[in-house]
Order: C-alpha cells, then structure tokens, then sequence
C-alpha cells in the first residue's frame, strides 16, 4: 500500500472560479470526496482513485450541453446528467459509485499496472462488459443491433472515453429508475434509445436528445411507466384480485422480451400506446405477458407434469404386474398377457400429456391476442396430437386383443400387431429419447438453447414458446453424473418399497373385497351389487402415501449424502475448546495460513505448483504432519501477528460481555518479552503443565537430561510452559535487583551457569531435581509478595535470600566451600558484618505501581507456577466455547487464500428495516408483564454469566454500586439487553465487525516488522489493571492503526440500513430516530437511506430516496444524496421495494442481504475476504453468482420451543443446503445471509422480488430468477452469521404460516412453472422436493390421515369391515397401510436431518441426547402441530389465495397467551379439525368388529389420537403458565366475553368475535368459482356422520331404508326452528318483558322434554341413541354453515344469514368448551403446571433461569 500512496497535493493551484471551487468543496460527500480531489482525505492517498476520477474528467472536446452552464471541473458524468435530463443528485451518486468501483478494480491487477495514475483499458473494458452483457444477450435475443459501439481494436482515449460514456449512461438509468428496476428488460429498452441519442449526439448531431431538460429522465421515461405499474396494482385490491386481472412486475418486464414493444412503444415513449392504457376493456391492450397466474390445485401436475407422469405410469405397470400375484414382478413379466398389457402404459402417457395440453390452454388462454395466434395455434395442436396418440394407441391396443382372441393364442398375426404398436410407441418416445440424449451431453444443449438461430427458434417452438430467459440450464457432466447417481439410488429405493409394501400387499385384499359378493349393508347402499367403493376407500390412502414417499426418501438419502459431503469438508472436526486445546498450534498456524495472505508475487493467478504447495500444506495443518507451528516460534513477526488477531478475538469477545476480565487474561496471546524464547501459548493451555513437568522431573533424579526433556517436550504445551516460567524467572529476579550491585552479578553468574549444564546436558548430574519443589514454592512467595499491595521489602529480602542457599547450597549435588563460590561470582567478596551487609538488604526494588505491563505478566507467571487447575470449562460462556470451536475448526477446512485487503473484492451490507426495535427502551425493560416478569429480569436469569461480566465491566468504568445501573449506565444497560434480542442495534453490531476487521488486517497487510512490534507492544502497554479498565476499544488493537487502515476499509466496505420510515420518524421525535441516529454516530461506516415525503400542497407529495450519514466535524447528521422518487415507493411488497430504493447507494462487487434479526461475530467477519474469493472460482461449468452463507440460529436457548425451532432450522440451513448446492446443484436463495455478485443482479432484475402477494416470499424468487437467467448458486460452511428465530408458538405458528402461504403462491408463479419445465428431470426432482414439493407433500399425508379415518368409519358403518375380517391377507395388508402411517407422524424421518447434523458437528452421543431430551419435551407434539399449520396454510393459499404478511414479532415470549389469542388463531388450522378425527375415531371405536386388544385397532388409535390431542393441547402445553388455574379462570371469562361481543362487526377481531369470524372467511370472497365448489364438496363430508349414525340407532330398528336418513332430518329442522323460537323471544321480550321470555323457554324446554319421554317411552329410542345422535347431527350443522360462509354474497341479505351468523357463534363457543374442558381439567390437577413448566422451560433451566421466581412473580425490579 504504502509503495502506491503518493502525499496529498496542496490546494489552491489557480483560483479562476473561487465561489464554485469553494461550493463544490463543501459538497457532501458518502466515502470519497470525489468533488475536491485536493482534500486531505486518506481514499484519495490511493492513485487508483485519482485515475479513475481523472479518467471521468477526460471531457475533451466533446459538445458542451446547450442547457445548462458548463464549469471547470465536471466530468463526464455531468455531462450525460445534463444531455439526457438525469437529477443531480444520481449524478453525483454514481459519479462515486463508478469512481469507487473502478479504483478498486484496479487495486486488484496483478501485477499492477506500469502507470498507476492512469485508468487502465483492461479494468474498464472488464467492467463494461459484465455490467452490459445482460443488454448484449437481449439484443441478440431480439436480433437487434446493440448500441455499444466500440472500436475493439484500435484503444485510444476517444475509445476509452466512449467506454465511460456508455458504463455512466447504464449506471445513471439504474439509479433513477426507482421501482423499475424490478424490471431489467425494460431498463435495457430504455438504455438501447438512450444509448442510440447518446451516439448521435457522439457523431456531431447538432440537434439535442428527444430526452432533455430538468428531470427530464424521470417524468418523462420513469414516470410513465411507473404510472402504468401504480394503476395495475390499485386494480390488484391489495392483492386480492386474481393474479390474471392484473399485470405484475413480471408481466411488464416481459413485454419487452419481444420485437412487438419496438412497434408499440417507440422512442420517445408513445404515451397513446396501448402498453400505458388503464383500462381493461380496450380493445387489444397489453395485458398479461408471458405467463398467466391461474389460481388452481392443478398448478402441481402442470408445473411439475414430468414427475407425476413417472409416478403414474410406475403406478400402472405396477398394478398390472402385482396382480398376478407372483413372488417377483419379474416371473409376471415373463407373461405375454402382462407384456402387452404393459403396453398401456403408452395410452395413460398419451391421455395425461392431453391432460396438460388441457390444462396449459385452460389456463393460458388469456395470453391469446391478435400478435400471438401462433400461442393458440400451437394450444389446439398440442391437444389434437395427444388425443390422437391416445385414440391410436388405444386402436392398436384393441387389435392385439382381437388378433389373440381370434386366433386363440399368441400367434405371429397377433405379435405382428404387437410390433406395430412398439413401432408407434418408439415413434412416441422420439422427443424423449433425444433429450436423453441432450442430457448425456449437456453442453450441446445450452448450446442449442443459447444460441439465437432461427433454425432451432424453429426446431423447439412446439415444445415451449421462446423465453429470454430459462435457455442454458444445463449442469456439466461430472455435475450431471452426481446428481443423477443420488437420484435414480432414490427412485429405486421409492419404487421398490412400493411395490413390495404398499401395492402388492392390497392386490390380495382387493380381490377379496370384490369376491365378497352381494352383502347386506348396515344402511341404505345406492350401489349395493358391488363392493367398489369400500375397493377405493381402501386404496386412496395408499395411492397417497405412494404419491408423497419420495420426500421421505429424500430425506433419509439426502441426511445421509449431506453427512458425507460434510464430513468430507471436514466439518466438526473440532467440536469444542478440548479438541482445540489438542489442536492450538496447528489453529495458529492455520489462522496464518488462511487469514494472513503471503507476499504475492506479479503474478495474475497461483501457479499449478502453488496450489499443490498450498493443498500439501492444508493436509499437514488438519493431520498434524510435521510442526509448522515451530515456524512462529522462530517468527516473530507471525507471532505476533497471530496474536494480534486471537487477541482481538479475545477482545470483542469480553466487550459482548462473553467472558470475564479474568478469562480474557487466560485466553489472550501476550507479546513477547521479558526475553522469553517460545511462543507464550494463551495461559489457559499452560496451566498445570508446570507442576507436571515438575512431577517428571522429581519422579527420576538421576536420569540423563535428555530423557527428561524428551518426555517434557511430548506435551508442546508443557515445553513452553518449562521455558516461559524459567525465562520470567531469571528477568523478574533480575528486574527487581539494582543494577550494577553485586548481588546483580552474583545472580546473572547463577543463571548462567545453569544455562551451561542446560546446554552441555548435564543439569541432573551437577543438580538435584528433588530441591525444585522448595524452589518452587519460594517463588510462589516471591510473586506473591510483589503482587500485594503493601511492599514489604523485607519480606522480599527475605524470600531473595531463601531461594539463594536453595540455589547455590541446596540444588548442587555436591557443596562448593564459600572460597570456590567466591572465586566463581557465586557469593559475595566481603562478608556481612552487620544486618545491612546481608545479601540483597538495600540492593532490591519494587516495579512501580502504574507498571501496568510488568504486573500483567506477573499475574501470567503466578498462574503459570500456582495452577493446578487444567482450566477446561475457561471460557465458561457456551457461546463463547461454540464460536471459537467453530471458528478454529473452519480454518481446517477448504478455504480459499485470503488476498491482501487492496485486492479483495469490495462489498456492501443491505439490511431492511421497517419499525421494529432499534434498543429497548428503558421502560419497556424494567416494565412487568402479566406475569410479574420483566424482560430484564428475564435476561439476567437466561444469560446470567453475561449479566455478571457486564456488572464486572461497568464497575471498571467507575460504577460504584450495582444499584446505580439505572442512573448512570441506563444506556449501557439498554444496548446490553438489545445485543440479546433481535433488534438493529444488535444487527448493524455485527455488521460493522466486516469494517472492524478489514482495518486490522489492513494494518497487517502493510504493516512492517518494526510496526507490528511497536503495535503489539502498544496495545498491552495501554491495558488498565484488571478490575480497573475500560472496554471501550482499550483493549481494541485499533489503536494501533496509522489512518490508511481506515481509507482501505472504507473503500471495501459499506453498510446501508434502509430504515423506510426514518423520515418520518425523525418529524414525529420518536425514540426509534434517535437510536438511529446514535447508531450512525458510532459506527462511521454505517449509511442509512429512507425514503421521504415532501408534501408541496394539498394533495401534493414528492418522494426522494436520501442517505445521510453522520458528520463527525458538524456533530450532526448530514444528508448526501436525495434522488427524487417517481411516487411512492411501496408498489408491491414491502420488504424487497424497501431494499430496491436503497440499493443504488451500496458499492461494491458483492453485496449481502442481511435481515434485521441477524448477528454477526468479529472472527467470522475475518473470513469475508477469504468467501469472496469463491466468486472467481469456477464451481461446475459456471463461476457463483450467488455465495450461500450457513446460519447459527441464536435464539435456541431461550425456551424448549425454541431450542426445537432453532434445531429444525439449523439442519435445514446446514446440511439441507449443502446437499442442495452439492450434489444436487438446486440450492435457491431463502433469506439467509447470501452474498451476491452485485453486478450480475442489478442488471437482471434485482435481490429480490416484488409483486403483490404472489411475491411474498421474495428471497427466494431472487434464486429462481438466478438460476433461470443462467446464474450459479453456491453454499460454504466455513463461515457462518447469526440468525434469530421466533421463540414463540404464535409467533412461530405465524412464520409457518407466513411460508406456507408463501410456498402456495409459489405453486402458481411463472418462476416455478418455467424451473420445472426448463431443468432437466433430475434437477426438477431436486427443487420440487426441496420447495413446494415439501410443503404439498405434508398436505397431502394431513389428507392421507383423513381420508384413512375416513375409509375405515365407511368400512365400519357399512358392514364391510365385519364381513372382510376373516380374510387374514386383507388385515395383514391393512397392517402394512396403518404402520407406514404411524412412521411417518412420529416424525422420524423429519427428525432424522437433526440427528444426522447434529451427529456430524457435535458428536453421536451428544445427538442421541439431544434427541432423547427433546422427545420428553415433547418436540414430536410440536412438530406434529407444525405439520398441521403448514398443511392448513398451504392447502388454503393454493385452493382460495389470501397469503398475507404475517408480522411475527420478534421479542421475548415469557408471557401468558390468553385462551382467546389461542382460540383465534388455531380453531380453524388445528381444533376443528382434530375434533373432527376425534369423532371420527369416537364413532368408529363404538361400531368397529375389531377388537379393543387387536394391534391394528392399537396402532390406529395410538397414531391418530397422538395426532389429535398434539393438534388440540400443543398451544396450551407450550404456552407459560399455560396450566395455571387462575389463568384458565381469567382465560375463560376473556374468552366468553370476548364471544360475546356486542358491539358488532366493527371492532377489532381481538375484541369481537363477529369480526374475527368474517376476517376467517376473506380466503372465499377472493376465491374463483372452482375454489368455492371445491369448498362446498369438501364440506359435504360432514353430512356422512349422520347418514353413518342414524342406522345404527336402536330406534332405526335395523331399517335400511332411505327414509330412515329423511326422517332425521326432521329432527335437524326441529332444532333450527327451536333456536329460531329462542332467538326471537330473546329479541322480542329479554330486554323489557323479561317474564314472557322466560315463559317462552319454560315451555320449548318442558316439550323438548316431554317429547324425549315420550320416545323413550314408546319407541326403541335409549339415552345412548341420544348420544350418538348428538354427534351425528352436530357434524350435519357445522356442514351447513361451511357452505353458508361460502355461498355468503348470496345469502348475506337474507333473512337467513343472521341465523346462520347465530348458530356458527354457538358452535364455536360449543369447540372453545370442548378444547377448555381438558385444559381446565389438567390446571386443576395438582403438579401440571410444574411439569409443564419444567418442559417449556427446561432448556432456561441449564442456564441458571429461577422459574418458580417467575411463575409466582416475585421479581425483584431494579429502582432507579
């Protein structure tokens, strides 16, 4: 760095133009002040930036704009800016982003260039070309001649300059195009024109551009369309609209992905076109483009039609091969009658692709218009040629048979018709055999698709319509090859399970069922001559589960795959501090290996011998081959720069309050000194090993030297030990001893004759090793007394004296006489003759008390000789211990070099921020809940170590007493709690440690030896007394920074929060701006943008998109860029439009989304440089475009939920992505802390995307569209951020919710219709079972459960099953049906990841453990909970739309939830529905022929009820202090008040219950008229309990009539009419002739009663038949309800809606009593709540969390 750093020139070279010179200095400026290359700014040190910017002021002689003055000084940035009409302010924006970008560029040629002044060709043109060639590649795909002109091979300056022109005017039309920047192909459009005017002008035109003026750009070419967007969604209705209605994001961009938008739009635009016109009536407006969004349950089979035709045919040819019942399926395949009627197979394949034609016009039909009747030619087509394929197969299939049955065998006619079907059929399969064979050959392929030649436009057009994007998707070979492997070992797996133990053990049963013959029915039977029903009642369960067991399998193959690629990446290797202290000298050198980038040579890449040099190394650090740590030892330099970084490590640690001021002395690596000759080893590695080493030592004293030593230096760590101790011995006693005094030389004689027998190898012949114990102990004294407050020197003396006759008469084997000693410096000359001649009285002194260093290393050689502790539970902090295990065991992995941080890829950090906590306020932590809790108190019980290290630390910085924590530390205490929530305050900490670390391996880059020396010395000098220091970067090695450190991390490091409402924030004074606000303050490279309204009038409102910083100078916030908005930046939804405005002022290369509840550590941060490597590494046939990042989930320790969540969450965003990105090449981008190629996104389309609801799970359509435009998306476990998960069951139910429904609008989206329509099979497998496929599956083994339940009270009621239980084939096969059922709810298989990862990281043991703990905590009932909500959520979205954005907060849930707040958000999801099953169950235990002890009925009951109580108690056992009595007392009066609600339909649905029971309805208003027939056939299930119950009645009289069915409908009608007669005598006479209505209900209640005595009486009716009369008929009511909120817009102004409004509160008072009753029942009992207590918070438990304080609220607040 310094060899390129060149001093600053001084100012004021001419003085012409003052004023403007004199302004454009003051200009603000966000990392360089490009404006005043003159200041003394330390970026502007760098010459690369000073070309950069010299190169934009290269204007020449180019035209001056006609409109606008012209000044020294502008570039050619301002020039475009004034041309074209572009804001000022994104001049200004992109003139740094461009500067910035291309300086450091060119920081990373290597080697440099030979003028470093000067902007090189190479670096620009690079630039040009990625940043263009998303524009290049569409005017290829449109045929148009691109508009980037330049003269390749001739480069001078007007080529160069030309380059600048065309990079800038890109770079201008993205930062100003605001929301359209969702649209890359529109922007491309824009940028064709603009570059076409650009060239004109370039050629001399003397007229100016169609696009001039002030703000010219943005109202007349950004406005317009962004116009036009804003229209289509206000006609969305907030979404609620069908996705076919209106035009999304999507549908706008596509427009322009043909010639057509040439002709419509024109240049300038034409704003006639029908492209801008609102209405949807016109006749040929543009309307959906591309792609028709068609809510349907098909959406399933017509996006993934590959694998369910597998799965079909597979079904088919099983079915005809198991039916012949044959041991293996082979033996039937020997049959001609099977081989041929295998032939049908090619009939099914023919009938479903007509089905899919079908489907593809009925839903795409729209997309039809006059420009595209080829789209409706090719439609009808597609349908004509599969139906005709299916009627030929079908006739050729017919004339086999004929021919057989005709000739009576199988004779040569009937085989020839054979071969002519296999002739047809081979004619069929063409197609798919050729893409066998492109897919063998995959280059070929993406050749083909890449390519934009009419001839294979031609070729492929009837099998998909030309796409810009979805071309060249194809793998490598060896890519290829793997992912195939792990598939077909699936499909293999999936298939022969089937066969064997789902379809051939029911070919028996079905047989037999069939063969029954003509039974009597317990009721009355429409199709009594045939048993097909109870046939397909029997087989639907198993068709299911055959249709979803491919996910189990994927998951048991990919746990497995997942484990291997892990343990091949070497991970877990060190799974906690034990196994790194084994390891420690191989981290250090490691840590050097990976972190401290060797001296590069002028070389542009490694060399073949480098590289193998480097994996030689690597296998030699993670083996322990040879002793590169002896390399520090002999260096150091690397000493201390490794101690450098492990200290700060150690640091930061101790400033989270992590670790103690003591461990931080244990832990940390001290410089060398005191002329010490090895590594000085952190002193918790080097405890004990001095007293063990002693022990050796006296345990053989006569031994040879070389024997002892030998068996000393087994330990490393103990041979350091031996060394350091005597090396401090010999300069402390010689340190406190007068120079020049006699007793000085006696001692220094003494040393160094033990230094000659040390050397010679003759100590243990001259010294006796029995004497060492008593020195020893002399020492400790010594030490102690030097490091005591009072100096007592004669207590010094005396100890000084004690060990001299230990030394000089006690040590030696033989005694030398006085004479001998004198002769050899050994005594002194004269001898004492008073008390003041004795040896070292007056000659000793004490290091002075502010020696902060020198009693530093005192404390370090007091525990070096006093501990006989080994120290293995330092640091005590589990966080602590997993983050360094972590982090150590990541440097042993396969991790790129890092480079010196001048050539790293700069990058940026995006966090959006909304209204969430920025630090907790003071009130809100010392607050009390319900409960008597406050979050404080919480956290100090949760995280009670931290607590008691931030006391420590808060009394090194003066605090007196804890009690004054609120008074004088209220702010330190409030940044103390946020950094253990899920606040910004918490996430912009981490985020700046990137910055942190960059300015001190800065410093190490191109610090010399002498600086890191002088540094390391610097920063223990500087440290306070323990218990008496300051944290606040004191200990930081900050301080040793020289300022270029600071100008290289800023120009590679940028932090933008995007606090959307921070505008208005600030005018109302609320505390979130003041936070903000702190937080710039502290953090100098933290930016925040938000947006800003400026209202100018009534209705008048402008919107800019600012950033400000905070300006150390002014002690202010400063604004630096404000670029005015075209409107409201909130057009789709709310996150990615938040991070789209603020995108335009990040920097860099790469750019990493980082969500507000994410953490980041400082020795993670170290490694960005080493992960941004990657992008240049080629992972396949393609470079990353996407870096994936693992996730630590931080919140796991707070609760049993919790710890759950965290788990689940932690092997899916490990081994799960690992084995998505490796073999299987699909990883997708889900949030998580990806890094992006920043180039390569802004120009396709942005990090995200955001249509209205069909987008609200935006990160991961950013993975879709990477991978469809060709992208590359990789995952690296070596580095990690932290991530906070909702703690909570609402607020998880909430996030499941939020996916779910997220994952249903997924099903619909042309993103997933193309992926699973464009990967090759193999790759499409991956990405359904690893998306939607997962959550479609779960729904449909909810479905299985129901319709197995289903089919067995049919089979029951029926009389079906009493006939079929003596055919033992039939119970065995129903066996196989119900076992695999149970596997799969039990969760096994979704546990089995977790235990897998787990085993791989932290051993097997500790996973069995875990997993053993978690199933008493009932984890199998939470994540059977959460299978409901995912099934309810999902199936609802793709059925009838409605996902919305669930705002799941994201605080501490140690509060009660109400028994209302449970009610209203799980009655629909889980309490009906487990009611449902429980009466299914009830009803089919009371009619079942099977006996109670059968294992059948057992294993039903055991799996269904577990699944039914989990579905109803879950919220209740998870929920704190959930079996509270006097909770579930308050609970229930909340819950009937809240029932009963008057105040109607107005207020809140948390108050009324009216409101809450339309809000549940909203999914039906906005569903289409299939959704709402689906509904209502669904709903008809519940009529069947009262048709299944009434024939079993007594007073049925065994009648198998119809009648007897209409005959209780009489009943049904009668109690309608009596609640009629109730409600309007409550109306009519309850509020002023109360008598009268109590009158009214005397009487309906005396007849009710005298009718059901006379029953009883007269009729065969008994008190059961009334029983099961009750739950047949309460069904039937709630059937007719389910319809009537469906048929709502019909009945709604009827009279009978109130009624229906009337009955459904009943009925959900009727379910809340029904689930309060067991949850009443277990408060009462005495010890529940303990129990439950004990199992929510079992996990708090370990950590220290008082819970009977909690649940009995005796907390102890603090007072200010």
């Amino acid at each position: 760095m310094n060899l390129r750093q060149r001093p600053v020139p001084t100012r004021g070279r001419g003085n012409s133009d003052a004023p403007s010179q004199a302004a454009r200095l003051e200009e603000p400026y966000n990392i360089i002040p490009i404006h005043s290359l003159l200041s003394d700014h330390p970026s502007l040190r760098f010459p690369e930036v000073r070309a950069a910017a010299a190169a934009l002021r290269a204007v020449g002689d180019l035209r001056r704009p006609p409109f606008r003055e012209w000044r020294d000084g502008m570039d050619l940035m301002d020039w475009l800016g004034a041309f074209f009409g572009f804001q000022t302010d994104n001049v200004r924006n992109q003139r740094e982003h461009l500067v910035l970008h291309l300086a450091n560029a060119q920081m990373r040629l290597s080697p440099p260039p030979a003028i470093v002044d000067n902007l090189d060709h190479g670096v620009l043109q690079r630039f040009r070309r990625k940043l263009l060639r998303n524009y290049e590649s569409w005017c290829s795909f449109l045929r148009k001649k691109s508009q980037v002109k330049i003269a390749h091979f001739r480069q001078n300056a007007e080529t160069h300059r030309r380059e600048l022109l065309y990079v800038a005017m890109y770079l201008l039309i993205w930062g100003e195009a605001g929301n359209l920047r969702f649209t890359p192909e529109c922007l491309c459009y824009i940028y064709h024109h603009m570059t076409s005017d650009l060239n004109k002008v370039l050629a001399g035109d003397p007229d100016n551009p169609p696009i001039s003026g002030e703000n010219a750009f943005l109202n007349k070419i950004i406005t317009p369309i962004y116009t036009t967007i804003k229209t289509e969604v206000e006609r969305s209705r907030n979404g609620k609209a069908p996705h076919s209605a209106w035009r999304n994001y999507d549908d706008i961009n596509e427009f322009f992905w043909s010639r057509k938008c040439f002709k419509k739009l024109k240049w300038p635009l034409e704003l006639s076109s029908n492209f801008f016109v609102d209405d949807p009536k016109t006749v040929n407006r543009v309307g959906k483009t591309g792609f028709v969004e068609q809510r349907t349950f098909w959406n399933v089979f017509r996006n993934f039609d590959r694998l369910w035709v597998l799965l079909f045919l597979f079904f088919q040819a099983s079915m005809i091969v198991a039916w012949r019942e044959t041991e293996y399926p082979w033996q039937a395949v020997e049959d001609r009658d099977v081989q041929v009627e295998l032939l049908t197979l090619f009939i099914t394949w023919a009938g479903l692709r007509f089905g899919q034609s079908v489907l593809d016009a009925g839903t795409q039909y729209s997309l039809v218009s006059r420009d595209s009747k080829l789209l409706l030619f090719r439609m009808i087509m597609k349908s004509m040629v599969s139906l005709t394929w299916a009627m030929v197969f079908t006739v050729f299939y017919i004339q086999i048979w004929i021919q057989k049955n005709s000739d009576g065998g199988w004779s040569d006619a009937a085989n020839d018709k054979i071969i002519v079907f296999l002739k047809a059929g081979l004619v069929y399969i063409i197609p798919e055999l050729l893409a066998l064979l492109l897919f063998v050959i995959p280059w070929v392929r993406n050749f083909i698709e890449e390519t934009n030649f009419i001839v294979f436009d031609a070729l492929t057009w009837w099998f998909h319509s030309r796409l810009y994007i979805g071309r060249g998707l194809r793998e490598g070979l060896v890519s290829n090859i793997k992912y195939t492997f792990f598939w077909i070992v699936i499909l293999l797996s999936k298939f022969s399970f089937s066969y064997f133990l789902q379809i051939k053990p029911l070919v028996a049963p079905t047989k037999a069922l069939l063969s029954l013959g003509r039974l009597r029915y317990n009721w009355h039977e429409f199709f009594s001559n045939t048993n097909r029903m109870a046939v397909v009642l029997i087989w639907i369960p198993v068709v299911l589960m055959y249709l979803v067991d491919m996910q189990l399998w994927y998951t048991v193959i990919s746990a497995f795959v997942g484990s291997v690629v892990g343990l091949f990446s070497h991970l877990g290797e060190i799974r906690n501090i034990e196994q790194l202290r084994l390891r420690f000298q191989f981290f250090s050198s490691a840590l050097q290996f990976n972190l401290i980038p060797e001296d590069q040579m002028m070389t542009a890449k490694d060399s073949l011998v480098q590289k193998l040099r480097n994996a030689i190394h690597r296998i030699k650090l993670r083996y322990g081959l040879g002793q590169p740590f002896k390399k520090i030892e002999s260096s150091q330099v690397d000493a201390r720069r490794f101690a450098l970084i492990w200290n700060e490590i150690i640091y930061t640690m101790r400033e989270e309050d992590l670790i103690s001021d003591e461990e931080v002395e244990l832990m940390e690596l001290p410089p060398n000194c005191w002329n010490i000759m090895v590594v000085r080893w952190p002193c918790f590695l080097l405890c004990n090993e001095l007293l063990l080493a002693l022990n050796q030592a006296i345990e053989y004293p006569r031994s040879p030297d070389r024997w002892i030593w030998f068996r000393i230096c087994n330990s490393e760590y103990r041979r350091c030990a031996v060394i350091e101790a005597y090396c401090s011995i010999r300069f402390l006693i010689l340190e406190i001893i007068q120079n020049r005094s006699e007793e000085h030389s006696i001692v220094t004689r003494l040393f160094m004759e033990i230094d000659h027998f040390l050397g010679s190898g003759e100590f243990t012949k001259v010294y006796k090793t029995e004497t060492l114990p008593r020195i020893h102990a002399q020492l400790i004294k010594l030490i102690g007394i030097l490091l005591s407050a009072d100096q007592n020197t004669n207590k010094l003396v005396d100890v000084l004296q004690a060990l001299y006759e230990l030394t000089v008469k006690e040590l030696p084997w033989s005694k030398k006489p006085v004479a001998q000693l004198i002769e050899e410096g050994l005594a002194p000359r004269n001898p004492a003759t008073t008390e003041d001649n004795l040896l070292f009285v007056n000659r000793v002194r004490f290091p002075k008390p502010d020696d902060v260093f020198f009693f530093r290393q005192l404390r370090r050689l007091n525990t070096i000789l006093t501990s006989r502790d080994s120290k293995r539970d330092v640091p005590k902090n589990l966080e602590a211990r997993r983050r360094i295990a972590f982090f150590s065991n990541s440097l042993f992995m396969n991790i790129p070099r890092a480079p010196q941080v001048e050539k790293m890829m700069a990058f940026s950090v995006l966090t959006p921020y909304y209204e969430e906590d920025v630090l907790y306020k003071k009130e809100s932590l010392r607050t009390p809940n319900n409960d008597g809790i406050s979050t404080l108190f919480y956290l100090q019980k949760i995280y009670q170590d931290e607590w008691d290290n931030f006391i420590e630390r808060m009394r090194g910085e003066g605090m007196k007493d804890d009690d004054e924590i609120f008074k004088t530390k209220s702010r330190e205490l409030r940044v103390w709690a946020s950094y253990r929530g899920q606040t910004l305050a918490r996430t912009v900490r981490g985020m700046m440690y990137y910055y942190r670390a960059l300015k001190i391996l800065a410093y190490l880059d191109s610090a010399s030896e002498v600086d890191i020396k002088q540094g390391s010395q610097n920063i223990d000098y500087r440290m306070a007394p323990r218990g008496a220091r300051s944290l606040n970067r004191a200990m930081s090695s900050l301080g040793v920074l020289k300022g270029n450190e600071v100008a290289a991390a800023m120009m590679k490091f940028t932090y933008v929060v995007s606090c959307q409402k921070y505008g208005s924030q600030k005018q109302k004074g609320e505390q979130q701006a003041e936070d903000i606000l702190n937080l710039m303050k502290n953090n100098e490279a933290l930016r925040v943008a938000y947006v800003d309204e400026v209202r100018l009038g009534r209705d008048e409102v402008e919107y800019y998109s600012v950033l400000v910083k905070y300006d150390d100078q002014s002690k202010k916030e400063e604004e630096i860029y404000r670029i005015k908005l075209p409107g409201p930046m909130k057009l789709g939804e709310g996150k990615p439009e938040n991070q789209n405005h603020a995108i335009i002022f990040t920097r860099g290369d790469a750019l990493q989304t980082i969500d507000m509840n994410q953490d980041n550590s400082f020795e993670e941060a170290l490694k960005m440089r080493n992960l941004l490597e990657e992008f240049t590494i080629s992972h396949g046939i393609r470079k990353p475009t996407i870096l994936g990042v693992r996730e630590n989930i931080f919140t796991g320790t707070v609760s049993s939920l919790a710890w759950f969540m965290s788990t689940q969450e932690m092997s899916f965003v490990t081994l799960g992505q690992r084995v998505l990105a490796n073999p299987l090449k699909i990883r997708m981008h889900y949030g998580h802390p990806d890094v992006f190629d920043r180039f390569w996104f802004i120009t396709r389309g942005g990090i995200s995307k955001a249509s209205k609801t069909i987008n609200i799970s935006e990160d991961i359509f950013a993975g879709f569209n990477c991978t469809l435009r060709g992208g590359n998306v990789t995952h690296h476990e070596y580095i990690q951020v932290g991530k906070g998960r909702d703690v909570g069951l609402n607020q998880i139910s909430m996030f499941e919710a939020k996916v779910a429904s997220g994952n249903g609008e997924q099903v619909l989206s042309r993103d997933v219709y193309r992926l699973g329509h464009r990967l090759d099979f193999f790759r499409m497998l991956s990405f359904f079972y690893s998306t939607i496929g997962f959550y479609y599956n779960t729904m449909i083994m909810i479905v299985m459960i129901y319709t197995l339940l289903w089919g067995r009270l049919y089979l029951a009621l029926s009389g079906i099953e009493g006939a079929a239980m003596d055919n033992t084939q039939y119970n065995k096969a129903f066996g196989a049906v119900l076992n695999q059922q149970f596997v799969v709810q039990i969760g096994v298989f979704t546990a089995l990841p977790m235990i897998v990862e787990n085993s791989l990281e932290h051993g097997f043991l500790s996973a069995v453990w875990d997993y053993i703990t978690m199933q008493l905590q009932l984890a199998s009932v939470f994540f059977t909970f959460s299978m409901g909500t995912r099934s309810h959520y999902f199936g609802r979205t793709i059925l009838h739309g409605g996902a919305k954005y669930q705002a799941t907060g994201r605080g501490f849930v140690v509060e009660h939830k109400s028994f209302a707040d449970n009610y209203r958000l799980y009655a629909r999801s889980h309490f009906v529905k487990a009611i449902e099953l429980g009466v299914i169950l009830t009803v089919y235990a009371s009619n079942t022929p099977l006996a109670i002890s059968n294992f059948l009925y057992i294993i039903l009951n055991i799996s269904s009820w577990f699944l039914v109580v989990s579905w109803i108690m879950a919220p209740f056992v998870f929920n704190p202090s959930g079996f509270d009595w006097l909770k579930t007392v308050y609970d229930f009066n909340d819950f009937v008040k809240w029932l009963w609600y008057g105040g109607g339909s107005l207020a809140k649905a948390e108050v009324s219950w009216e409101t809450w029971w339309y809000e549940e309805q909203d999914h039906l208003r906005t569903t289409g008229l299939w959704g709402k027939l689906l509904e209502i056939i669904l709903d008809l299930r519940f009529f069947f309990f009262q048709y299944g119950v009434v024939y079993h009645l007594n007073i049925a009289n065994n009648s198998t009539s119809i009648v007897v069915y209409l005959l209780s409908w009489v009943f049904m009608i009668v109690a309608v009419g009596i609640y009629i007669i109730i409600a309007y005598a409550q109306d009519k006479f309850a509020v002023k002739e109360h008598v009268k209505y109590r009158l009214v209900q005397l009487l309906v209640s005396f007849l009710i009663v005298l009718v059901v005595i006379l029953m009883l009486e007269f009729t065969k009716l008994t008190i059961l038949d009334m029983f099961w009369s009750i739950l047949g008929f309460i069904p039937t009511g709630w059937g007719i309800i389910s319809i009537a909120q469906v048929l709502r817009p019909f009945l709604e102004s009827s009279v009978v809606w109130d009624t229906v409004v009337s009955v459904a509160r009943l009925y959900d008072m009727l379910i809340g009593m029904f689930v309060l009753a067991p949850l009443a029942f277990l408060s009462w009992m005495p010890g529940f709540q303990a129990m439950q207590t004990r199992i929510l918070f079992n996990e708090a438990f370990s950590r220290g969390l008082q819970i009977s304080r909690i649940l009995t609220g005796k907390n102890i607040n603090m007072e200010s």
